[in-house]
């Protein structure tokens, strides 16, 4: 991993570093690991989103081998980032294109907002870039900024875009996408959805429907099924990430917007109870902001350490 990423991954943790670091060191200057320090981690950790159940774990382990000694503010990060790390581990899963299916099918959901049109820009370019062919469908049809914002990304990517009518059938949009992906030879098909939750029975209908059609040309299909989501919201992604994977068989999340939330934690919390791959991290506008989630950069970044 390049320094310049390492770079901005630090830059782009550093309101969510801030928050805890500055919160670990007024609690552990001249101070015993005793009880009351634990809880007032306690209370830091949970402050930084890392959540109840991580905020617990985290303060035991370190009550295992610490409880009741003086420990300086690095000792207490260096612990923490270490403890992070592990629960990260298993979810740093980057996001791998299988030959065998071609093309290989890509679902992306999300709110609106989240980034989501974005992240299928940036993926599209780092695939195509790692030398596979990549068709785009503009499934959010409802949306017409959504559609044109893919088209710009499209063309930087080199990827066409598959466009319908302005409040269309999304499914039958991803079905002659599918048919045009499977015609042409591509590597890659991106279906963009709408993310529209106040309607949360109108948008599990579409997805289950665009789920179900392209079932049809590909029984295997969709291949993977990413929710992006922004960082910025916190615990919300919580019930983001419960609401989703009722709808649709969700493989793996992208986080982005890290570098406008002082709430990089949730990430921790979300893969203590979820256990989803997090195959990516963004860290700002460009396409290289966006890169593979590496658990031990992210964790240390978090603690406000070297990487």
């Amino acid at each position: 991993m390049s320094e310049g990423w390492l770079g901005r991954l630090k830059n782009g943790l550093s309101r969510s570093s801030e928050k805890l670091t500055g919160g670990i060191v007024g609690l552990f200057t001249n101070r015993k690991l005793d009880r009351a320090a634990l809880d007032e981690l306690e209370e830091v950790l949970i402050g930084g989103d890392l959540g109840v159940a991580t905020a617990m774990k985290l303060t035991q382990s370190l009550a295992d081998t610490r409880f009741d000694q003086e420990v300086t503010p690095d000792e207490v990060r260096a612990h923490l980032a270490g403890q992070v790390a592990q629960i990260l581990e298993p979810v740093a899963r980057p996001l791998e294109i299988d030959a065998a299916h071609k093309p290989f099918v890509i679902l992306v959901c999300g709110v609106n907002g989240s980034g989501k049109t974005t992240t299928i820009g940036k993926l599209a370019g780092q695939f195509r870039d790692a030398g596979q062919s990549v068709i785009i469908a503009a499934g959010d049809t409802f949306r017409a900024a959504a559609v044109e914002q893919l088209q710009i990304w499209g063309e930087r990517a080199g990827a066409p875009v598959v466009t319908g009518a302005q409040g269309g059938d999304a499914a039958g949009l991803a079905f002659g996408a599918l048919e045009r992906a499977r015609a042409d030879g591509a590597d890659v098909l991106m279906i963009d959805t709408a993310g529209r939750l106040q309607n949360r029975k109108d948008l599990m209908a579409e997805l289950e429907k665009i789920v179900r059609v392209v079932k049809k040309l590909d029984e295997t299909a969709p291949h993977a099924t990413l929710l992006v989501m922004d960082a910025t919201i916190g615990q919300n992604a919580h019930s983001q990430v419960e609401t989703f994977k009722q709808m649709v068989d969700v493989s793996g999340l992208v986080m982005t917007k890290l570098d406008g939330s002082a709430k990089g934690g949730v990430v921790v919390a979300l893969a203590e109870k979820f256990g989803l791959p997090v195959h990516a991290v963004g860290v700002g506008e460009s396409i290289d902001d966006l890169r593979p989630f590496e658990a031990d950069a992210f964790a240390r970044s978090l603690m406000g350490l070297e990487t």
